[in-house]
């Protein structure tokens, strides 16, 4: 990853820690710094790790105990710190005198209760000893690559993501956790996760900044209540889209949801049509709910160039190519018109009781070699821009072999897919595959067109097109 210019934290230290503390570590299951310690140790974590407990002494979990950090004699990449938080300004200042590079406090009970002379301590402490600090009131991070994980969250109650390109940035650690919980089921991987809190140092411009950057991200997803630094948050949100999408999720729209989130992390949430003018303006991807979130960085996943809105729609069902026909026009989308020769080449290939026109009703019976055929042909048609698939597992000639085709077609297609399916037990099993081999499924047209078209649209952005 590139260096973070001196206007930025740097956050490398605290993502790719070669050793750590866990301050507040505890033999205790009831205990936070114990979960932060077991999850380490279930991650499989490759650094060393130092548990520190002021009441603790011989062993913590099998490891040899500390009673404050200025006891490690070692270096520190990173101090986890879990505990009261009348007692984390002393904390932090030992981790300064013992030159720690980097700190997350997951202990609440700072500006957010308004207890701001606390937190404007922590504060002057990091500022005292140049530490960059994550939190406080916060899940801190995750990353599945170098294994760090300071989220007090249980591993057997919350789905692990396996390795890709999204990071997810947040300052409520409940959205935080739930998205980090469904990531898992939508088919995409994480890179980098971050929960922020009260952002009373390391902030969404300091985040931005760092994931920009980093060449494992390839999609940027953030929930924001509001911005602490807003000119630097301009400023990074200028220069990110142009290298990586971003998908956002503003908290705090309403006056009522701008008291709430103020009282959550002491966030002033702003004017919301400021923000949404500023994410508009520099090509976010605007989602309304966390569904909605998920949806976009599925498909932004895919790193699609297209900028036409020409889709062509295959189906098993001839009411939900309806239905997609709708939604399309209904997101700035067209419906494709086939080529001549596609049209011919379609033609040998379908039955005759199968209309070839767009949208594409390939009749109740079509299986494996009839999806092939059609989305092997309309590939290459100069006509279409991207395909919409509707997969309806419900007939008799759809099954896991239609699953897996759509799984190679993901792989080495010449034109962006989007697959919808719709349905019960056997239908989930197939959505499974799917999700698990990269396709971005959905479980709507209606869904499936607004994906397209934010992916279509910060393609154009990207390239200086206007938006669909």
């Amino acid at each position: 990853m590139k260096k973070n210019s001196a206007k930025y934290a740097d956050l490398s230290h605290i993502m790719d820690p070669q050793s750590i503390a866990i301050v507040g570590a505890s033999d205790n299951p009831e205990k936070i710094g114990h979960v932060i310690m077991q999850n380490h140790i279930d991650l499989g974590y490759p650094g060393k790790i130092y548990p520190v407990n002021i009441n603790e002494t011989g062993t913590i979990m099998g490891r040899k105990a500390y009673k404050s950090m200025l006891e490690i004699k070692e270096s520190i990449d990173l101090a986890i710190i879990a505990v009261p938080a009348q007692a984390v300004p002393s904390v932090l200042a030992d981790c300064g005198k013992a030159h720690v590079k980097g700190a997350v406090v997951v202990s609440g009970g700072f500006a957010e209760i308004g207890e701001t002379k606390l937190q404007e301590e922590l504060v002057n402490i990091s500022k005292k000893y140049s530490i960059p600090v994550i939190g406080p009131n916060c899940l801190g991070v995750m990353d599945p690559r170098s294994k760090v994980n300071t989220l007090f969250l249980p591993s057997f109650k919350i789905d692990k993501p396996k390795i890709g390109g999204v990071s997810f940035a947040a300052q409520s650690g409940a959205v935080a956790s739930s998205v980090f919980d469904m990531i898992s089921s939508q088919g995409f991987g994480l890179a980098r996760f971050f929960s922020y809190g009260n952002a009373a140092v390391v902030d969404e411009s300091d985040i931005l900044n760092y994931l920009m950057n980093d060449k494992d991200t390839k999609v940027i997803v953030l929930y924001i209540e509001g911005a602490k630094r807003g000119a630097d948050f301009i400023e990074v949100a200028r220069k990110v889209t142009k290298v990586k999408p971003v998908v956002v999720i503003k908290g705090g729209i309403t006056d009522a949801g701008a008291a709430a989130a103020h009282s959550h992390t002491a966030a002033l949430a702003g004017s919301h049509e400021a923000y949404d003018a500023i994410f508009r303006q520099f090509g976010f991807t605007i989602a309304h709910d966390i569904s909605e979130l998920l949806d976009f960085a599925k498909v932004l996943d895919k790193d699609s160039q297209v900028t036409g809105n020409r889709i062509a729609i295959i189906t098993n069902g001839g009411g939900t190519g309806v239905l997609a026909t709708d939604a399309l026009y209904g997101n700035g989308l067209v419906s494709a018109k086939l080529s001549k020769e596609s049209e011919r080449q379609l033609k040998k290939t379908m039955p005759p009781i199968v209309n070839v026109r767009l949208p594409l009703d390939m009749a109740g019976d079509a299986d494996e070699k009839r999806f092939s055929d059609a989305l092997r042909t309309v590939e290459v048609d100069p006509n279409v821009d991207a395909i919409m698939a509707i997969a309806l597992f419900q007939t008799p000639g759809a099954d896991s072999k239609v699953a897996n085709m759509l799984v190679n077609y993901a792989a080495d297609g010449k034109k962006p897919l989007v697959v919808v399916s719709m349905g019960g037990s056997y239908t989930m099993k197939q959505t499974a595959i799917m999700g698990a081999g990269g396709v971005p499924v959905y479980d709507s047209p209606g869904v499936a067109a607004k994906a397209l078209a934010a992916m279509i649209n910060y393609s154009r952005y990207k390239k200086g097109v206007l938006n669909v």
